[in-house]
């Protein structure tokens, strides 16, 4: 297996869980494929990097709860929302806490979603916020993936990006809106207003 070369080093928000080296998406799922890397094992590949992924409490499994079935309620049929499942990126293969996808489910029984199925990614947020903000912003805006949600469990905001650019390590997404509770977050797809969720029903508030 020939290792892939990165350009862009990992920035800060990974290093503190990063291996020896860098690895493709094809040594990645080779390394599965082999037993390597068992299923279920808790990393995630992140430009090249496996790192290690946040445990989940219990106010984080709650949120998602949530947000899934707001979405399972608005979102057409031909769409569907896929909880803490890989998606296949160029250099990465992150298992955002929610996907929404295009259908139907039996899409996906021999490979993950690409970036060409994807609408929104969503990652719950608390200690792992760094991170969300800054890398993931940085891996998703590179994939061009249109909305990416950071649900802000600390501030209780739903931070919602679009606008992505850029091919390499200046990716990012030009614009922020910012949901706090008394307020809703809308639900985009193909740039089309699907409904709102409230954000005082996904924290509880």
């Amino acid at each position: 297996m020939t290792p892939i070369v990165m350009p862009p080093q990992p920035a800060p928000e990974f290093m503190e869980n990063t291996g020896f080296r860098q690895f493709s998406v094809d040594e990645y799922h080779q390394m599965i494929r082999t037993g390597i890397l068992a299923h279920g094992e808790p990393v995630e590949l992140l430009e090249g990097w496996m790192v290690k992924k946040m445990s989940h409490g219990t106010p984080h499994d709650s949120v998602i709860d949530t947000i899934e079935g707001e979405l399972l309620r608005l979102l057409p049929t031909d769409w569907f929302p896929r909880s803490q499942r890989a998606v296949t990126l160029t250099d990465s293969e992150p298992e955002p806490d929610i996907a929404v996808v295009r259908g139907p489910r039996g899409r996906y029984k021999t490979n993950h979603p690409i970036p060409g199925d994807i609408a929104v990614l969503i990652e719950v947020s608390d200690s792992s916020l760094r991170t969300d903000r800054i890398g993931k912003a940085r891996i998703y805006a590179r994939a061009g993936i249109p909305v990416y949600w950071v649900v802000n469990v600390v501030d209780k905001i739903i931070e919602v990006y679009t606008l992505p650019s850029g091919t390499d390590a200046t990716a990012a997404y030009a614009k922020r809106d910012d949901y706090p509770v008394g307020t809703t977050a809308p639900v985009v797809l193909d740039g089309n207003l699907l409904g709102n969720i409230a954000i005082a029903d996904v924290f509880g508030s």
